[in-house]
């Protein structure tokens, strides 16, 4: 009696959970277009996801490029114009840092300027290992990993984990946004 009491308070516990809890979150045909922060999919199509012992393997195996595609933090309303505002952005060391890169914009400019990056970045060799990233339940670095595949790069890791997964085991790097995407970035793109 104890084993099917047990059992069926398992089953409770299941169908009670949210329908959009990690793992029942289907990909999306396209990019994601929602808001940035909430439950993404365990995989993306056409990408190898990494958790953080993978990820050091790779680093230490291929040396991939790092995209980071954090959002910069904005300045709290509730300081004053004349107080300094010096956020420090902490990273993957390596990663370059290409602040609301991952966003599900399908607007022509933004899409080129990503492309255009990425080709700098990867020297235009399609074959370069490239991870995303940025933190957890984060739907920018699933939109990045999502955009390199399809623009033809062929060995995409996605690392869901983020910033705080690597924190968490390994020391991190305060790093200053990519100048290059800064410039290139149209500033009206929505995050």
């Amino acid at each position: 009696m104890r084993h099917f009491t047990a059992i069926a308070f398992g089953l409770a516990l299941i169908a009670a959970a949210p329908a959009d809890s990690p793992g029942h979150v289907p990909e999306p045909t396209g990019l994601w277009q929602g808001p940035m922060h909430g439950y993404t999919p365990n995989t993306v199509e056409g990408a190898s996801v990494l958790d953080t012992a993978a990820l050091t393997r790779l680093l230490a195996e291929k040396k991939p490029v790092l995209i980071d595609v954090a959002l910069a933090d904005k300045k709290p309303p509730s300081m004053s114009d004349s107080t300094p505002w010096m956020p420090a952005h902490r990273s993957i060391p390596g990663a370059v840092w290409m602040p609301g890169a991952g966003g599900g914009s399908s607007d022509a400019p933004f899409a080129d300027a990503f492309a255009r990056r990425i080709a700098d970045l990867t020297g235009g060799d399609l074959s370069r290992p490239i991870v995303t990233f940025c933190h957890p339940e984060c739907w920018g670095s699933w939109n990045a990993a999502k955009r390199l595949v399809g623009l033809g790069y062929k060995e995409v890791y996605w690392y869901p984990e983020g910033l705080e997964g690597w924190q968490a085991e390994r020391d991190p790097a305060t790093v200053k946004a990519d100048p290059v995407w800064a410039e290139a970035d149209p500033a009206d793109q929505p995050r």
